[in-house]
């Protein structure tokens, strides 16, 4: 069957630091205080509940189930193959009013040895706004030792688990990788479009002004001492830095990618300029960011698209084209590039 692409309804929520209007200003949805995400798109649940955080389609649907009742033509035969009903991706816009705590992810191997999950948490922000000297903790300045970062933990000393960062100057436009495992946080008034594994796994090496309680539910129910071991204790190199970022300032006429191919074995990402250029068939997810267009599919017809619409588009649309406006197309990774990726 030949499904049509779907403009999806606003998926906000509360959550623990403060946030959010500017995605209910993009999104029509309801904004902050306490909601500074927007997952799209999204198959995945919050840590630890059954439903939320789960997309909805315009009928009431769970795009989950929706996707479970007909993988095929949701995700096109290779992608079954190789993935199942999985959609290997969550698009998440993130508004943060406050700096988001020192944290981290952990990789596939911790996850799958000690939560039985198939994905880790490699994620990937790009860059919608950013206040003037804006700034992401992006690894540990210098090399660290488990010990020394657990006493910090248990001190609560957030003051020296910042201080350990390296700090990395951002800009709109930039998009920047960060491999599983690494301490990172982001400075307040960033506005980021976050591609990421299909988990929500995190752990938190700081608290202090969140409305979170770290000792409880900081270290995924593993306990501090374990969940230390899926942190990165050295450095990124400014050698690795280069593979990590990349900026385009979405200056481009053209379709471009906006990651370096670090990140092809986690999920993809491409600038749209609306000029009618051809996008393979395949699950993606677009979000509109400036003005009105036309996406016309090979199979499914067309379809008008506007500032702030988030679509979800069916492999068995077809190949399709953005005809006006700009937007970020999100899509998972190739089989190929996955088989590869830790």
């Amino acid at each position: 069957m030949n499904l049509s692409p779907i403009i999806l309804p606003s998926n906000q929520f509360d959550h623990f630091y403060r946030g959010g209007y500017r995605i209910g200003e993009l999104r029509n949805g309801p904004g902050g205080p306490m909601r500074p995400e927007e997952w799209i798109g999204s198959a995945t649940t919050r840590f630890g509940e059954k439903t939320m955080g789960l997309s909805t389609l315009p009928n009431g649907e769970f795009l989950r189930d929706a996707i479970g009742a007909d993988p095929e033509s949701w995700f096109g035969p290779e992608h079954v193959s190789a993935f199942g009903t999985s959609t290997e991706i969550l698009v998440k816009l993130l508004d943060p009013d406050q700096r988001l705590p020192v944290h981290y992810h952990p990789n596939k191997a911790f996850a799958k040895k000690h939560l039985a999950l198939d994905h880790g948490k490699t994620e990937a922000w790009i860059i919608l706004e950013a206040p003037a000297d804006a700034k992401v903790g992006l690894g540990f300045a210098q090399t660290m030792k488990k010990d020394v970062v657990h006493d910090m933990v248990k001190r609560m000393d957030s003051a020296a688990l910042l201080a350990s960062l390296t700090m990395v100057p951002v800009k709109p436009g930039d998009a920047i990788l960060v491999p599983a495992g690494t301490p990172h946080a982001i400075d307040a008034g960033i506005f980021v479009l976050e591609l990421q594994e299909p988990t929500d796994l995190s752990a938190l090496l700081e608290w202090e002004g969140f409305a979170v309680d770290g000792i409880k539910d900081g270290h995924l129910g593993l306990g501090f001492e374990t969940v230390l071991d899926a942190l990165r204790f050295d450095p990124i190199s400014t050698a690795e830095q280069k593979e990590l970022i990349k900026s385009t300032g979405f200056t481009s006429k053209q379709s471009q990618s906006l990651f370096t191919s670090k990140a092809d074995g986690y999920f993809r990402a491409d600038l749209l300029p609306g000029d009618g250029s051809k996008t393979n068939a395949g699950f993606s997810i677009l979000l509109m960011l400036d003005g009105d267009g036309i996406l016309k599919t090979a199979n499914s017809g067309s379809i008008a698209v506007g500032h702030g619409d988030a679509l979800v588009i069916p492999w068995s649309a077809g190949d399709w084209s953005l005809n006006g406006g700009v937007g970020i197309v999100c899509r998972p990774p190739l089989p190929a590039a996955a088989a590869l990726a830790p």
